[in-house]
């Protein structure tokens, strides 16, 4: 993280989505290779990602798919409105 700074640095957070990837992996069962045969992507792509957090974007929607995180990356450029409109819904359902 930069030192003078609050928000985290694009080296940061490749670095955690790695990690954080890395982790899901693991904790569903799965090696590098059965992740590489599942998603298309190479294993080299896979073990590159892992290492340094660099990817492809389409390469890490496939890795999320597999791993059932696609629906997450719909979240990334919605507006606040968007979002306050999908968490009212929520709490709306939770109610009833």
């Amino acid at each position: 993280m930069n030192k003078f700074s609050i928000e985290k640095l694009p080296s940061d957070i490749l670095r955690e989505t790695a990690e954080k990837h890395r982790k899901l992996r693991k904790q569903k069962k799965l090696t590098q290779a059965d992740l590489a045969k599942k998603t298309g992507v190479s294993l080299g792509s896979i073990k590159r990602f892992e290492t340094t957090g660099k990817i492809s974007f389409e390469s890490l929607l496939k890795l999320a798919q597999v791993l059932g995180r696609l629906n997450d990356f719909e979240k990334i450029f919605m507006s606040s409105n968007d979002l306050e409109t999908v968490e009212k819904l929520f709490s709306d359902k939770t109610r009833k």
